[in-house]
């Protein structure tokens, strides 16, 4: 008798095994196919943001050039305006943009941060920048100061949407949920950048910023990048 109750509990045991190694091998084939759809879609974003961000250079290129000649024109100091920025998983990166500001802007910061507008402690923000050149207010507002990005995007640095790449002594103020937008690449435009701009508060970023990567996908970045146009030629927000 005691055999035969031994013979029983080894086939439970055995049939309890067989069970727990199907179930295992259905959660190891559904993480494959998660991490598989995970991996296309990221290249997918890359290979789309490779072929617009060559394209817009392309199809720019005599715009660029004029831009380039009016700030020579308009005030003292190089074209492009290079800062560093940090990137996706903290990795910093020559961020460019047109410059639009006097050639000391940088210099000068200190004396005007007990002007800073911003409601929080981490952003910078100031709508009379004393800084900011005649030709550079009339970019600022269009956002064509953001165009040397697309060679940020051509590199990798960048993507066209995601969100906006921060300062590295911004980023030594973010808490551990802030720090969640370092998880996907930058990008040159995002949700808040087609709304507010310039006027949306920083946790009202964080906020947004955490829905678009909660929801990333290339449907997602074709609608932002459409809203982004009428934004951007409204000029609201922008400063």
């Amino acid at each position: 008798m005691p055999e035969k109750i031994k013979i029983q509990d080894n086939e439970q045991i055995v049939r309890a095994l067989r069970r727990r190694m199907r179930g295992g091998r259905r959660h190891t084939s559904k993480m494959l196919l998660w991490n598989l759809t995970i991996t296309l879609s990221n290249s997918l974003k890359r290979y789309f943001d490779f072929l617009f961000s060559l394209l817009g250079i392309i199809l720019l290129s005599p715009f660029l050039l004029l831009v380039a000649i009016l700030i020579k024109l308009d005030s003292k100091g190089p074209i492009i305006y290079q800062q560093i920025r940090v990137g996706q998983y903290g990795k910093h990166f020559n961020f460019l943009k047109f410059r639009s500001m006097c050639d000391n802007a940088d210099a000068m910061k200190p004396e005007l941060v007990k002007f800073n507008e911003s409601e929080d402690a981490v952003l910078f923000k100031m709508k009379n920048d004393p800084r900011v050149t005649r030709f550079g207010r009339f970019l600022r507002k269009f956002s064509i100061d953001e165009l040397p990005q697309l060679f940020n995007v051509l590199v990798g640095d960048m993507s066209l949407v995601g969100p906006r790449p921060p300062l590295p002594d911004e980023v030594k103020k973010y808490t551990l949920e802030d720090r969640k937008r370092l998880n996907v690449r930058p990008g040159i435009t995002c949700i808040w950048q087609t709304s507010g701009r310039s006027d949306t508060s920083f946790q009202k970023q964080v906020e947004l910023d955490k829905e678009y990567i909660a929801s990333k996908g290339l449907l997602k970045d074709l609608w932002i990048l459409i809203k982004t146009i009428p934004a951007v030629f409204s000029g609201r927000g922008a400063y």
